[in-house]
């Protein structure tokens, strides 16, 4: 693999400050993480696409090295928030118009833009991608097990207590990256100590839960099948799925065509929550795959 430099910068927007990291040139790619990822969870699929890509993969607000501007339990972090930070990001990088790679909560991020500014997206491409049409599944007596912590992040006390201590931290992080890691539970080990760091920095535990204290009341509507019906997407969409993912089902794939009418749908045979540490290899040619189809160099969708 050729030698990748990434490089990274601090860029300020109305009222927020968001670390990005940067690689390559050409077709500009938005990477967004999901939970609970920064944006070193795009490293290896940036070294594999910096030659063909300019590839954009920032901290969203409350992660990693951007700023937290609430410091403790908040409800303002929500897909519209950060939807709005990431235009204004494509805005400040003087892009006009990018594609837009999204997994876990940046996938949901990706869809809250793509209904606000689809003029300002290419194409769509998601891992294990969280929509509306889940619905009751969620929340079906043999998911209650793995949906558990969406609960206890939104408890006063649960940020303090999974950063009690490095060890704890290391035990609450790591369990969800090797549990959801369904094709390659050793993903991460490498990185493991990273992750802590990442989550041990003030503010960052509190960051990431207070997503799901945002979009709490939209997930319960989800989940009793009262959610309002979002307009289809008609951008070009690619979802790639783990069979193994114990979170998000692959099987749940099954209503995409009817919130995504341009679309591209199949699971990923042996992977799991993370596609993209557990075989970055494999995970860089779906995307680049996709994206030379969808928006070929030199062309438009």
């Amino acid at each position: 693999m050729a030698e990748v430099t990434i490089r990274h910068e601090e860029v300020a927007l109305p009222g927020i400050r968001l670390h990005v990291a940067q690689a390559g040139q050409g077709r500009p790619l938005l990477l967004l993480h999901g939970w609970p990822e920064f944006w070193l969870t795009w490293e290896g699929v940036m070294r594999r696409l910096a030659g063909r890509f300019r590839l954009i993969a920032p901290d969203l607000r409350g992660f990693g090295d951007s700023d937290k501007p609430d410091a403790g339990p908040s409800d303002r972090a929500g897909a519209e928030v950060h939807a709005a930070d990431m235009l204004a990001l494509l805005e400040a990088l003087g892009i006009g118009r990018a594609g837009v790679v999204g997994h876990d909560v940046g996938a949901m991020v990706a869809q809250a833009m793509a209904q606000r500014a689809p003029e300002r997206l290419s194409a769509l491409f998601f891992f294990d991608c969280p929509y509306p049409g889940i619905g009751r599944r969620w929340a079906e007596p043999s998911h209650l097990k793995e949906i558990w912590y969406q609960s206890f992040h939104q408890k006063d006390f649960a940020a303090a207590l999974v950063g009690s201590s490095r060890e704890a931290c290391r035990l609450y992080i790591g369990h969800f990256l090797r549990h959801w890691s369904g094709g390659n539970p050793r993903a991460f080990d490498g990185v493991l100590e990273a992750w802590v760091d990442n989550f041990m920095k003030p503010g960052n535990l509190q960051g990431g839960f207070n997503w799901y204290i945002s979009q709490n009341a939209a997930r319960l509507a989800v989940m009793r099948g009262e959610a309002p019906r979002p307009a289809p997407i008609a951008l070009p969409t690619c979802v790639r799925w783990g069979d193994r993912d114990p979170i998000l089902l692959a099987a749940w794939m099954d209503r995409m065509g009817e919130y995504f009418t341009a679309l591209d749908a199949r699971p990923l045979e042996g992977l799991g929550h993370f596609p993209h540490m557990e075989d970055p290899d494999r995970a860089a040619g779906e995307i680049a795959g996709f994206f030379d189809r969808a928006w070929p160099e030199g062309g438009s969708p």
